[in-house]
């Protein structure tokens, strides 16, 4: 790699930063749509730069949590359904695999406990606290107890079990705006319902 390319990675990596930026500010609007435009273009640039690992996850977490709160649940089971049998089959090669198996977990037993799926929910809660062991996942703790104990708790309260725990990355005080970078208005090519983890144009 020369020095002209060297120097242009960290500006690509800003880039696709500021553009997932802005996708969190429109998340926090409450425009999901813009949001996962927004989090699919950084996806795309960070994987076309070969930017690190840690951008790639970041990207698909904010991708998963708009998902979530728009109540398609549905693309949340199959994506952390896919990343469940991945680590399966690596196994936890590093201390970092075993956190996002345990997330990934606890992810998907909230999807299943909001569609009202209780033991699938345990059964995927149960697999994130093993995975967590010494470090105790709070959410998962206290959602676990609630339907082990028989309690059926609807969407709203999950929630908000889910923002005082933190579980949500995008959060106002962890965003910031002026490092924001909007993408042009939407052509329309990018249609509610396509796959926000295509990245193939």
């Amino acid at each position: 790699m020369n020095h002209a390319q060297q120097a242009a990675k960290p500006e690509t990596h800003g880039y696709h930063l500021g553009i997932a930026e802005a996708g969190k500010c429109f998340a926090l609007k409450g425009d999901h749509r813009e949001a996962l435009r927004h989090y699919r273009e950084a996806i795309r640039l960070a994987v076309s730069s070969a930017a690190p690992e840690v951008f790639f996850r970041h990207y698909c977490q904010c991708v998963l949590e708009s998902l979530e709160l728009t109540g398609q649940f549905g693309e949340v089971i199959e994506y952390c359904e896919k990343a469940d049998a991945y680590y399966e089959q690596i196994g936890a090669q590093r201390k970092l695999h075993g956190r996002d198996h345990a997330s990934i977990l606890e992810r998907l037993g909230m999807i299943y406990a909001k569609q009202g799926e209780r033991e699938a929910a345990i059964a995927s809660l149960e697999k994130a606290r093993t995975l967590a062991g010494s470090e105790r996942l709070a959410l998962t703790e206290q959602v676990y107890g609630w339907l082990r104990r028989g309690m059926v708790p609807d969407v709203a309260r999950l929630t908000a079990a889910q923002r005082k725990h933190q579980y949500f990355t995008v959060r106002a005080e962890q965003v910031d705006a002026r490092r924001a970078r909007p993408l042009a208005a939407d052509s329309g090519a990018n249609r509610r319902g396509s796959n926000p983890f295509d990245i193939s144009d």
